[in-house]
């Protein structure tokens, strides 16, 4: 059932919002502008970056950057509830519950954050078309992302899933998969095998999404299609070339939002050598790889940071962030990834102006969301 308070408390907070603010969207989120004569719009929205950001302390500015799970595969409700007062969170992702309670907690959620003058949150969820009916009970069917033959059908079934996501209050689709399909855990919730279908699929995907306003994420960096193993139970390799990662070139170009990376690490491989870590962890891969290299300067998210093949790793969360993440998901423990990532602030200039920037990031999709 749903508490009349927080719906109430919700649409005046944000009719008050959006009364005084110019409206934008996602196709705002990349400046295009000449950096010497940047545009209206753009000067405007770079205004209202900084002056959000600056009403952030540094605990609260940190804060943005992690994303719990809540749901029968997520904490508990109470324990990021208590998160959430602080403004120690900047997004929840809802995993597996049903239509109507992730509907109440997006109306629960942001009231909290903004009654105590916290920033509202990004809500994402995992809806492959594969995962959505489990994910979300009650959502509408959909077909599996591997029976999808047809372009037309992926931008129908992409609209039926970013409707449900619109429905409920999500912003942030952890989908498509663009790995190759060879790999057990791919499988079923990639397009196939064929890297030029599963580009095109995909980019249609990413498309349709992004017009409804919903942030895709394009997922698993630098690539799952041909490894072994399973990550969320233990660290598996790419060994030598990193035949994927040219997957992601177009995507880049055409305006992808965001890139989910993944705990796979990489050897034998002169350029991108992990060193044993993660691909997460590694400033190699996200970094130089990713945004220097093929020059995305969208939202970088984790996998989850609680899957097995990075528990291991001390402080995963602190390395996720100086590799270059910018979303850090599902952490184990969220207050000492916050506290880990404030002291190395505190005495590293450059990785501050790393945390800044990232933070100005979630904050200016925040607004082209119209969160804020």
């Amino acid at each position: 059932m749903v508490n009349i308070k927080y719906i109430v408390i919700t649409s005046l907070v944000f009719n008050f919002l959006n009364s005084y603010s110019q409206n934008y969207d996602l196709s705002n989120f990349y400046d295009n502008s000449d950096p010497l004569n940047p545009s209206i719009i753009e000067s405007q929205l770079n205004k209202k970056v900084d002056s959000v950001f600056n009403t952030l302390n540094d605990t609260t500015r940190i804060g943005q950057m992690i994303v719990p799970a809540i749901g029968r595969l997520g904490k508990s409700r109470e324990s990021v509830y208590l998160l959430a007062q602080k403004g120690w969170i900047g997004g929840i992702l809802l995993l597996n519950g049903t239509v109507d309670e992730f509907k109440c907690d997006v109306l629960k959620y942001d009231s909290i954050l903004i009654s105590h003058q916290h920033l509202p949150l990004i809500f994402s969820a995992d809806a492959e078309p594969t995962l959505i009916n489990r994910k979300i009970i009650g959502s509408k069917k959909v077909p599996f992302t591997n029976t999808i033959h047809n372009f037309d059908s992926v931008s129908i079934v992409t609209q039926i899933i970013s409707d449900d996501l619109s429905n409920i209050g999500i912003n942030q689709n952890y989908a498509p998969v663009i790995d190759a399909s060879p790999n057990k855990v791919v499988n079923n919730r990639s397009f196939g095998l064929n890297m030029d279908t599963v580009i095109k699929f995909s980019q249609s995907f990413i498309n349709t999404t992004q017009s409804r306003n919903i942030i895709a994420t394009a997922k698993h960096f630098p690539g799952h299609g041909y490894v072994k193993g399973d990550t969320h139970k233990e660290l598996i390799f790419i060994d030598g070339d990193l035949r994927e990662v040219n997957n992601y070139i177009p995507l880049i170009s055409n305006g992808l939002i965001s890139v989910m990376v993944a705990h796979l690490a990489v050897k034998n491989n002169d350029d991108y050598n992990t060193g044993g870590l993660p691909a997460t962890c590694s400033k190699r891969i996200v970094t130089d790889l990713l945004k220097d290299s093929l020059g995305f300067r969208g939202l970088i998210v984790t996998d989850a940071l609680n899957m097995g093949a990075v528990t291991n790793i001390e402080q995963n969360g602190l390395m996720a962030a100086m590799a270059g993440c910018d979303q850090l998901l599902m952490p184990i423990d969220e207050t000492q990834v916050i506290m880990d990532i404030l002291s190395e602030l505190k005495r590293n200039e450059e990785f501050k102006k790393q945390i800044y920037n990232s933070v100005k990031k979630i904050i200016r999709l925040k607004i082209c969301l119209n969160k804020i």
